[in-house]
């Protein structure tokens, strides 16, 4: 836990803990509010790992680990499991009233001004119980995405409409791009929100011992671990460097590859920024910052997963990508497909980072 005595402004921030993806996208916002304010205090509530945070914010935080959000029960990066979703589900809607009003008054005791939900319905419950103003922010929310699954579970329709009437109830609403369902209600609508990068390639090469003059790709699969050992046969490739971040516990090289584990000391928007192309599943964290990096992507979709569809069109109306089949990342034969991938001109962007735009937003309803 960070934190320091006597701030000005608190701000409750409830996390979804599915992968790293709404975690990073906080983690971005609260980052560029500390650059407005660095004495605001946020409290995260979340069951992502504290060290997540401790590594992407300078200013000061306290951390309760708490069960915000189901969303989906991932069996990898791809794959969901429907049933065991539905079943934790089951238990963790509707709210407890008695959970919901200790901490309503937590968070009042805590001297918080306001509450900031990243596509946690938790938040906006509290919120309302204590009185306070709610911000949604979201690209998506699970109402919306489990409409997908509904001919296979029809036990989901009881929690869409819950969950619906929830995420309705936000004092305000932020949509950050690329957004799977536009709201006409919208208060704000931003570019991708990311957060930013803090060395430069040069720095982050040597210290990954890459040559300046070597072509490196990242390889990720975001927050969920996932065994590939078609990985390992990319040392035939010794003209290019792979960097994978979460692909071991421990820190391993390997010839030209260099496993971290997801808890590293490399920054991951430094990693994105210092490569030369990017290949992973399209999550919202990995498309922002690889979105404001400018690198190619070879992204991979996620089967079954509506926001999947709007990433990828996304990457092709704004970025510059391939897609990459499932079957060929897992067999390995998406490295036929490497130098057309290299091939794709890096891109620079001139609009502001997604992140800068809500902080200001909540900066602004903190304050007035």
């Amino acid at each position: 836990m960070v934190g320091v005595n006597r701030v000005k402004r608190r701000v409750a921030y409830f996390v979804s803990p599915h992968g790293f993806g709404h975690a990073a996208r906080a983690s971005g916002v609260m980052a560029a509010m500390h650059r407005i304010a660095p004495s605001i205090q946020f409290e995260i509530f979340t069951k992502v790992p504290p060290w997540f945070f401790r590594e992407s914010l300078s200013g000061p935080f306290e951390y309760h680990s708490l069960l915000t959000d189901i969303g989906l029960v991932q069996e990898t990066p791809l794959h969901a499991d429907l049933a065991k979703t539905v079943e934790q589900l089951n238990h963790f809607l509707p709210f407890y009233s008695s959970h919901i009003r200790g901490l309503a008054h937590e968070i009042r005791r805590s001297g918080c001004q306001l509450v900031v939900c990243d596509i946690s319905p938790m938040g906006i419950a509290v919120a309302q119980e204590a009185g306070l103003p709610s911000i949604l922010v979201e690209n998506f929310t699970w109402d919306w995405d489990y409409q997908e699954y509904l001919s296979s579970d029809n036990r989901l329709r009881g929690h869409i409409v819950y969950l619906r009437s929830l995420f309705d109830g936000a004092n305000y609403h932020v949509q950050t791009e690329p957004i799977c369902r536009h709201s006409s209600k919208a208060d704000l609508v931003t570019l991708p929100v990311s957060r930013g990068v803090r060395s430069p390639p040069g720095d982050i090469r040597k210290r990954l011992g890459v040559p300046p003059v070597s072509r490196l790709v990242m390889i990720t699969m975001g927050g969920i671990p996932e065994q590939n050992d078609s990985l390992r046969e990319l040392t035939i490739h010794e003209d290019t460097y792979f960097v994978i971040p979460g692909g071991s516990k421990s820190k391993e090289i390997l010839d030209n590859l260099i496993f971290l584990p997801h808890h590293s000391e490399f920054f991951h928007p430094d990693l994105i920024n210092t490569s030369d192309a990017v290949v992973g599943k399209v999550g919202y964290s990995t498309l922002a910052e690889v979105y404001h990096g400018g690198v190619p992507f070879g992204y991979i979709k996620r089967p079954h997963f509506q926001e999947s569809e709007i990433l990828a069109a996304y990457i092709q109306d704004h970025m510059n990508g391939i897609a990459i089949e499932e079957k060929e990342f897992q067999e390995g034969t998406w490295v036929l497909r490497l130098s057309e991938l290299l091939a794709l001109s890096r891109m620079r962007r001139r609009g502001p980072n997604g992140a800068e735009q809500v902080a200001r937003f909540v900066y602004g309803l903190l304050v007035s």
